[in-house]
């Protein structure tokens, strides 16, 4: 042990990795807090943490189980010359699930309250709470497969899983509050999730779309919905 902590290789893999973990756990964290939202305003908080707790439960479960993880590349049965294997099918499952997910609630913000002309109805702490853990496990996949290729020491994929970890339910309960005082911010992200889901269909298909892509056009999406919120504000400190 202290020979890897010796290691200048094992802390800059350290710091890629956490790095990693904490990019690709964007998406967790907005639809951890979309999800949230469901609820009664005091219980958000708490679906939030229950929700990365289970996230970082997954992972480690995951980690500890690396075998099983790489058996899940392997192809399980072929279709017109298409070689299946069990991430092809979490994978297709989760964005299936992502998108007709962001679809209602997109109907339901943009349509939803002024079709029906009552208050929304809180979800069940339950139901969100097993809508995040099923997320999670398609979320974790990605993000445990990427850990074991980028190291090969155990404790050095557990150390990056729990400080991204650590990073994300400290960002949560700001970004949650964020979302939910801007409209426009959630359809972003609502959006957001729908180009997770279309990656992570494709990706099971054999069609794989770089990660870098989908956070490029978030990122300059969300770069002109900040200099919107600012000419908001300006314009309501102006009158």
């Amino acid at each position: 042990m202290l020979d890897l902590l010796a290691d200048p290789n094992i802390w800059a893999s350290l710091l890629t990795l956490t790095a990693l973990e904490i990019v690709l756990g964007i998406d967790n964290i907005i639809f951890i807090s979309i999800m949230a939202s469901k609820l009664p305003p005091e219980r958000q908080h708490s679906a939030r943490r229950i929700g990365l707790a289970l996230a970082l439960l997954t992972r480690l479960m995951l980690l500890a189980s690396i075998a099983w993880v790489a058996q899940l590349t392997q192809p399980l049965f072929t279709a017109f010359g298409w070689e299946v294997s069990g991430r092809d099918l979490i994978l297709i499952l989760g964005g299936l699930f992502l998108l007709a997910k962001g679809t209602l609630e997109i109907h339901h913000t943009v349509e939803g309250h002024e079709e029906t002309g009552t208050a929304p109805k809180h979800a069940t702490f339950t139901s969100v709470v097993v809508q995040i853990m099923f997320l999670d496990i398609v979320f974790s996949l990605d993000s445990v497969i990427t850990a074991v290729g980028m190291s090969d020491h155990l404790p050095v994929m557990i150390a990056a899983v729990v400080i991204a970890m650590a990073v994300m339910l400290f960002a949560s309960g700001p970004v949650g509050d964020f979302v939910n005082r801007h409209t426009t911010v959630k359809m972003l992200a609502l959006s957001f999730l729908l180009l997770v889901g279309v990656a992570l269909v494709a990706d099971g298909l054999g069609f794989h779309i770089p990660k870098g892509y989908l956070y490029f056009a978030i990122a300059f999406s969300a770069l002109v919905e900040a200099l919107n919120l600012m000419a908001r504000r300006k314009q309501t400190v102006g009158h």
